[in-house]
């Protein structure tokens, strides 16, 4: 997603009548597009996507399933289960973002999205940051203090690291608990063992 188009938002649900009506709701935020069944879901799923909603229980390929997929697939796509499956402990392991149970109101959809979306924002500044710290660290431990002083680019970096850390900590003190949780959720998974 860049800064200036509409963010992608696939809604995924085995009942046309609810997928289209999540859509319908969406499009005039969003550029959206539905699926009615998992295998349709991972034939849509690519990089242009930037939010899932998507449904649990679905005949054929279950929305576990579409789920499990998508992170194999190693897609920096947010997904939200929207389903009416009330929610167990198996739901610990798996890799989604947000669980809305049905029934779900329009603005419990446009809410749902924003958080989603202000996570994949923020995490993608936190990796702009961490990049722009080891080229500071890098430098720093090969070049002389004198150098460093001097040089207008190493002055810019400065300045580049503490804009962002600046939108980091603006970013997080917007959030509550569920936004951590959603912006986190790839370190947990990426290191292999979900946060206690």
């Amino acid at each position: 997603m860049s800064g200036t188009e509409p963010a992608t938002v696939l809604v995924v649900d085995d009942e046309p009548d609810v997928a289209d009506a999540y859509a319908a709701q969406l499009e005039s935020e969003y550029i959206v597009s539905t699926a009615y069944g998992g295998q349709e879901a991972l034939d849509k799923i690519d990089d242009a996507v930037d939010v899932v909603l998507l449904d649990r229980r679905m005949p054929g390929i279950s929305g576990d399933e579409v789920l499990a997929k998508i992170r194999e697939r190693d897609l920096n796509i947010r997904v939200a289960m929207v389903t009416a499956v009330d929610p167990d402990f198996d739901i610990i392991e798996m890799p989604f973002d947000d669980y809305v149970i049905k029934p779900v109101s329009r603005d419990d959809l446009f809410e749902t999205i924003d958080r989603l979306l202000a996570c994949s924002e923020y995490e993608e500044k936190l990796r702009r940051y961490y990049a722009l710290t080891a080229k500071h660290a890098t430098l720093i431990a090969n070049k002389p203090e004198s150098e460093l002083q001097e040089s207008e680019q190493f002055q810019q970096l400065k300045s580049e690291m503490s804009a962002v850390r600046d939108e980091l900590d603006e970013a997080i003190s917007e959030f509550d608990d569920d936004d951590f949780a959603a912006a986190f959720r790839d370190l947990e998974y990426e290191s292999g063992s979900p946060t206690e």
